[in-house]
């Protein structure tokens, strides 16, 4: 039996493993999909103080609290930066990081510096609200941004996406522990689309696993093609 935690992006909750968590769970695996702070159904707790920071506590906590050992951590998309700062607090616990069509970044980057253009335009759409910065609205069609095409998929995502704190993305990753995170083992899962249109340089990050997926498929592909993903981790899992 494997554990996994499995990390959503900028905008989402838990709920966007809904489709893959049970698959796991059928194999006898223990799943853990939780709400970042401020994200989901924990949107009532978001702060004027909800960082980058805020969240990689949340999965430390989890881990710390919960006893968890052995750890295949998933990061999705933004998620990225919370696995890569998890790694390096709680390096003794984890197995494997698991990017899934993830940011990779190193110290002292943020999701604002290394994916501008996907990131800039959000912060043209910052409202203040009750003191917080929050930017990634949801508005209707919103699902299609994410690579979600089925209408019913598509519906569903939109119903449960939520504004976001902009201290998250702009705040820089601080490691503490000098190369704890990357003595972890490390998966990457990209999409296709994703290694066609970044950077050499953010390429190199995508491809720089110990094992390393491709799927032609939107980014939210735990949505998407929950099976193909559930496959992958499971192969990951029994490796």
């Amino acid at each position: 039996m494997a554990t996994f935690v499995l990390v959503h992006g900028g905008g989402h909750g838990g709920w966007c493993y809904n489709k893959v968590s049970p698959l796991l769970r059928e194999r006898g695996h223990l799943v853990y999909s939780p709400s970042l702070t401020g994200c989901g159904d924990r949107k009532h707790a978001v702060s004027a103080d909800t960082n980058l920071d805020t969240h990689i506590t949340d999965i430390v906590n989890l881990i710390e609290y919960d006893e968890l050992t052995d750890v295949i951590l998933v990061g999705h998309s933004y998620g990225g930066m919370v696995i890569t700062g998890v790694a390096d607090r709680a390096s003794q616990s984890i197995r494997e990081l698991v990017y899934l069509d993830a940011a990779h970044p190193e110290d002292g980057e943020s999701l604002r510096m290394i994916a501008p253009h996907q990131i800039e335009p959000t912060y043209a759409g910052m409202q203040e609200v009750d003191g917080v910065e929050l930017v990634m609205f949801p508005t209707p069609g919103m699902a299609a941004f994410f690579g979600i095409t089925d209408p019913a998929d598509a519906a569903w995502t939109d119903a449960r996406l939520t504004p976001h704190a902009w201290k998250c993305f702009d705040q820089p990753l601080n490691l503490r522990n000098g190369a704890a995170s990357r003595n972890v083992r490390r998966t990457n899962i990209n999409c296709t689309q994703a290694l066609q249109n970044s950077s050499d340089e953010a390429r190199a990050r995508q491809i720089d696993g110990d094992r390393n997926y491709e799927i032609d498929t939107g980014h939210d592909l735990m949505i998407t093609e929950p099976r193909a993903v559930a496959d992958m981790f499971l192969e990951i899992a029994g490796s």
